[in-house]
This record gives C-alpha cells, structure tokens and sequence, in this order.
C-alpha cells in the first residue's frame, strides 16, 4: 500500500502552493459567475418590471377610450383609402353598347 500513487505525498514544497492556487483560482471562477448570475436576474426583474409599468400605463389611459365609445353611438366607417388621398381615378361614364357592339360588329378574331 506504500506504493499506491494516491496516497504518495509530494515531497516538493512547491506543489502545496500550486494546489492552493488552482482552488483560489476556481473558488474566484465560481464567485464570478455566481454575481454575473445575480446581476443578470437582477436586470430581467427590472426589465419586467418596467414593461409591466408600462403596459399599465397603457391600460390606464386606453380602457376609458374604449368604454366611451361602446356607448353605442356609432360612427359611419370611412375609407382608410380615401381618407388618406389614394383613391383611385375611375374612368369616365362610356355608353353600355360601345364594347358590346365592337365584338359584335365582326371586328373580333374570328375567322371566316
């Protein structure tokens, strides 16, 4: 059992401080990424906290809009299209038998 290699005992002073080293360095590595976890869930309470101040915000000054207007008095709907200038131009009246009577005339493709 003397000649196992775990139980071996370095017999160099040097390797104490190199062990001492690595459990500092993974000890400092573990506290990093345990406030970089805290302060992320610090930033998403806060983030979500805004957004839900926000859509109260927006709760508060649109439901009276709504409730005012379900009174039932009713507007007439309107055209997006024309409200906005995009209507478009409609051609002039033409008399009803000036396509009809051109197909009819034996102007057509027909052949003979």
């Amino acid at each position: 059992m003397a000649t196992d290699p775990a139980i071996i005992q370095p017999e160099d002073d040097d390797a104490a401080p190199i062990v001492s080293r690595r459990a500092r360095a993974e000890a400092i590595r573990r506290l990093q990424i345990g406030l970089t976890g805290l302060f992320t869930m610090i930033l998403l309470v806060s983030l979500a906290n805004i957004i839900r101040d926000r859509a109260q915000v927006t709760e508060d000054t649109t439901v009276p809009n709504a409730v005012a207007s379900a009174d039932g008095e009713s507007t007439p709907a309107k055209d997006p299209l024309a409200d906005a200038g995009v209507v478009p131009e409609l051609p002039a009246a033409q008399p009803s038998a000036g396509p009809a009577a051109g197909a009819h005339a034996g102007g057509g493709n027909r052949p003979h």
